[in-house]
């Protein structure tokens, strides 16, 4: 007998080496996959980041740029942007569209400190006692871009960019100069670095793009839009 309780002995090992096996041969597929998905992530907020609460009409960052007086007819944009004219075929108009309602966050960092977006991008007086906004613009200080359009694609066929932002501001975008900040630029969106054309991130609801100009490279903050934003 002596025997055969060996020999059951050996099956019921063997038994759970097998399960063994197949059970680590699970959890090193499981890690591929989780592996994979960590390493090609679709962009998300900073989940280690205690969201900083965004308000309209607070200011965020420091003043680096200066701002249109809206008593004194405002130009929202340097005289190389808008000035009512239409950019990138996106036409100022008297009142704001209500195709596509949607907001982004911008924040630009120079060597570390933040600077303020300043409000009334995209804004601009027509006359005396009349002006216009362009479909994307600005009403505060708080980096809230508005993207207001009468239509939902650009006249490229693509979503609104950064790059049509900039455009209408009149300032710079580039890997080596934001505005007037010079320097190697780095970028994120939803906190995860970005690589790619700066020109081409989408201006998608609740997109947060953070533009970092020479080092220190600050970690990107992670933004909560207000409450029915």
């Amino acid at each position: 007998m002596v025997p055969v309780y060996i020999g059951l002995a050996v099956i019921i090992v063997l038994i759970f080496v097998g399960f063994g096996i197949m059970s680590a041969v699970q959890n090193s597929k499981r890690n591929a996959q989780q592996s994979f998905v960590t390493a090609t992530p679709t962009p998300g907020p900073n989940a280690s980041a205690k969201p900083i609460q965004l308000k309209d009409g607070a200011a965020v960052g420091k003043r680096a740029f200066p701002t249109p007086d809206p008593a004194h007819g405002f130009i929202g944009d340097t005289i190389m942007g808008g000035r009512s004219l239409p950019v990138d075929n996106i036409p100022c108009q008297s009142s704001e569209a209500a195709v596509l309602h949607v907001h982004t966050h911008l924040a630009i960092f120079n060597h570390g400190v933040q600077v303020q977006v300043p409000p009334y991008l995209g804004m601009a007086s027509l006359s005396p006692t009349q002006g216009c906004l362009y479909w994307i613009h600005t009403h505060d200080p708080s980096g809230i871009i508005h993207i207001e359009a009468g239509s939902i694609v650009s006249p490229n066929g693509g979503n609104y960019t950064l790059g049509n932002f900039f455009d209408l501001w009149g300032q710079p975008l580039s890997r080596n100069q934001i505005g007037p900040f010079k320097g190697s630029v780095t970028a994120f969106v939803n906190g995860s670095q970005y690589n790619g054309d700066l020109a081409s991130i989408p201006l998608r609801a609740h997109q947060q793009i953070v533009l970092e100009v020479g080092e220190p490279i600050a970690p990107p903050p992670n933004y909560a839009f207000p409450f029915g934003d």
